[in-house]
Order: C-alpha cells, then sequence, then structure tokens
C-alpha cells in the first residue's frame, strides 16, 4: 500500500525533488550528462498523481517554467545585436532541448490530469510558454536582424538561421507573413509556387518589411 503523500510531504519533499531536476534540465547545455535519477523522478510523478496532487504539481512547473523564461527574456534584452541571433538560438534550442526530458517524466501527470481534466498536452502547453514569454517579446527585434543577416553572407550559420526559423515556424506559423521570402528558404511549400517576376515582388517585400520596422522604432 502507499503511503499516503499529505500536501505537506509534497511542498517539503516531493517538489523540492522534482524542482532541482527541471532547473538542472532547462540550464544544461546540449550534450551535457546530467546526474538525474529519471527512474526517481518518474515515480516521484507517479506517486503524487496517485495522490491527487496533480494540479498542484501541474501549477508549479508552469510557474516554475515561466519564471525561467522570464529570465531567459531579460538575458536576450541585454544581448548587443551582434550576439543577439546567437544567443536567440541557444536559447530556443536549450529550451527545446529541455523539453525533450521534461514532458517524459511528466507522463502520468499529462495522461491522468492535463489531457484528461484540461483537454490540453503537456508539451503543447510548454512550447506555448516559450512563445508568450520569450518569443513574442522578441520577434520585433529579432526579424529585421534575421534579414539583414540573411543578406550578408557568413553572419551567422546556415544551420543558425535554419534552426530560428524553423523554431519559430514551430511557435507560431503565422509568422511567416513577416517575411515569407526568408521562411519559404527553410520551409518547404509555404509559398505558392513562384514566378521568376514575383520573386523580385518577394525580395522588395522583405526589403518594405525592414523599412517598416525600422521606422516603427526596431532598430538594428
Amino acid at each position: 500500500v502507499m503511503n499516503v503523500i499529505t500536501i505537506e510531504d509534497y511542498k517539503s519533499t516531493y517538489w523540492p525533488k522534482l524542482d532541482s531536476a527541471i532547473d538542472q534540465l532547462l540550464t544544461q547545455s546540449p550534450g551535457d550528462y546530467i546526474p538525474i535519477s529519471y527512474e526517481q523522478i518518474y515515480s516521484c510523478v507517479y506517486k503524487c498523481v496517485c495522490q491527487q496532487h496533480s494540479e498542484q504539481m501541474y501549477s508549479d512547473l508552469i510557474k516554475k517554467i515561466t519564471n525561467h523564461l522570464e529570465r531567459v527574456s531579460k538575458e536576450l534584452q541585454g544581448s548587443p545585436p551582434e550576439l543577439y541571433i546567437e544567443r536567440f538560438n541557444v536559447a530556443l534550442g536549450q529550451y527545446m532541448g529541455a523539453l525533450q526530458s521534461i514532458v517524459p517524466l511528466f507522463i502520468y501527470m499529462n495522461k491522468f490530469y492535463i489531457e484528461t481534466k484540461l483537454n490540453r498536452d503537456l508539451k503543447d502547453d510548454l512550447i506555448k510558454l516559450f512563445t508568450e514569454h520569450v518569443a513574442e517579446k522578441h520577434i520585433y527585434n529579432l526579424m529585421p536582424l534575421l534579414l539583414e543577416a540573411q543578406s550578408t553572407p557568413f553572419q551567422i550559420t546556415p544551420s543558425t538561421m535554419a534552426n530560428i526559423v524553423k523554431g519559430l515556424y514551430t511557435l507560431r506559423p503565422e509568422w511567416v507573413q513577416m517575411a515569407p521570402a526568408l521562411f519559404s528558404k527553410f520551409i518547404p511549400n509555404i509559398l505558392p509556387p513562384a514566378v521568376e517576376s514575383e520573386l523580385q515582388e518577394y525580395a522588395a517585400q522583405d526589403q518594405k518589411l525592414q523599412r517598416e520596422l525600422m521606422q516603427n522604432g526596431f532598430t538594428r
């Protein structure tokens, strides 16, 4: 028989374990090995779900990750333009990488609480947090820099450009409209088949967007 886990037990013993594991996952660099016992965390989540602490655990998880993303966003705001794209790329990559571990750890909570009670999915919820707390706040600074980098060879690596553009598309497909020609380079079939004469038009649209963004105070 499973021992009863009171809300005090949850707060003093169970959540702190989860909290520190999530911390490590959110801040690891790609390829780091983290000394976390997945088994232990997994069973910790399972016990809390069985003892009806899902709602509290979900709320704690969202709060924890939101605070983390607000810090990430602040750090990005302090980045000089020449490091901005790289740093956004690292933040995006690190977070998406962390989700690959965090989401499976909370699989029971997802199954028995988020999907059934909230009719949502944990991964979607966590991606949405990044969209709201980081990407939306930076998209108007990032876009002109990406367009500029695209027209300047070797300013950033093609893989960085590809990661960011695909990432932004995943977060919010309608952002394509901000720079159709840029997105179409990395995402197949998002533009209608282009006729030669239209390509010049796309280029002109790109430049127009850059000018408009700059006129609206989005400095490079």
